[in-house]
């Protein structure tokens, strides 16, 4: 008892370090994107120390930057000891790691409210979306670490869900990949490279400085392609037990073109008027074709039964 007891003491506390590992890098290599390095730490610093709510005029000190150093740390250790002990529970009881999941999401509300109890105005110093893939970040690698340990609960929970998640993700890259390229390309023949990435992460993200638009909004495309790979992974899943779920598949892919359009019409409608409308939807339509060609790959007797299917009502 007492060795596992300590086990999943040690598992806490290495899974804390590297969730507090993950964020600090995120953190230090986007504020060098912004020409500032270190303000995050440092205005959360002086945040907790100093009661400061206006980010305006305040610059990282050693102290501010060590002494939140510290409680990120400690703070990420305490949710790695309570994670692990989640995790030691649901290897004898799998339905309990529903609370492992409820505990990492309820993480991502907590900083946010700990934050906007700063101040407005400093959440919009620290960049909402920034904080939010940071503790992504974070999630992922405690989760990777966790899992390492814990080998046998993964195919307990997941079992052949872990292919249709990997598809997804593969999927939603190779998605982002073409649209990435394809605007390289419209950029490159207008002379203007990387234009593109630049004026979306100026006009959604609201990055003043072009460095940090373009690596922002790759990031974020990134991850929402991912996301998107994912869910239409599953109903492509689905689609193998309900052919029915193709239809479905049609409308979430078609909805997709819809959805980043009225985006950017509601975010920055200025946007469009820089670039224009149909390289959008090319763009997005050349990553739904290679998307759609990954996943039936991967799926050829779905493929088949649709294209008979599609040859018997002809």
């Amino acid at each position: 008892m007492a060795s596992a007891e300590r086990s999943v003491l040690r598992e806490g506390v290495v899974a804390g370090l590297i969730g507090a590992a993950v964020v600090a890098v995120w953190f230090l290599g986007f504020d060098i994107v912004r020409g500032r390095p270190f303000l995050t730490p440092g205005l959360l610093g002086a945040a907790v120390f100093q009661g400061v709510t206006d980010p305006l005029g305040v610059s990282p000190t050693f102290g501010n930057v060590l002494g939140y150093t510290i409680i990120h740390g400690l703070a990420f250790i305490a949710f790695g000891i309570v994670a692990a002990s989640l995790m030691a529970v649901s290897e004898r009881e799998p339905a309990l790691f529903l609370a492992f999941v409820i505990l990492f999401a309820s993480f991502e509300v907590f900083v946010f409210a700990v934050v906007g109890a700063l101040g407005k105005s400093m959440l919009g110093a620290l960049v909402w979306w920034a904080i939010l893939i940071g503790n992504l970040l974070a999630s992922i690698a405690m989760l990777w670490y966790f899992f390492r340990a814990h080998r046998a609960l993964p195919r307990t929970l997941i079992g052949s869900w872990g292919r249709v998640l990997r598809e997804g993700i593969v999927a939603g890259l190779l998605g982002a990949a073409v649209v990435a390229l394809w605007f390289l390309a419209i950029d490159w023949i207008q002379g203007e490279p990387l234009r593109t990435p630049k004026l979306l992460g100026t006009g959604l993200l609201r990055q003043s400085d072009p460095v940090a638009a373009l690596v922002s909004y790759t990031v974020l495309h990134g991850l929402a392609f991912a996301l998107f790979g994912i869910i239409g992974a599953l109903l492509i899943a689905g689609a193998e037990r309900q052919p029915l779920f193709v239809f479905a598949l049609v409308i979430f892919f078609t909805a997709f073109e819809v959805f980043f359009t009225g985006g950017v019409l509601i975010a920055a409608k200025w946007v469009l008027d820089e670039i224009a409308g149909w390289t959008i939807f090319v763009g997005n339509l050349l990553a739904t074709v290679v998307m759609l060609a990954y996943f039936f790959a991967g799926h050829r007797e779905l493929a088949q039964r649709l294209t008979a299917a599609w040859a018997e009502e002809d």
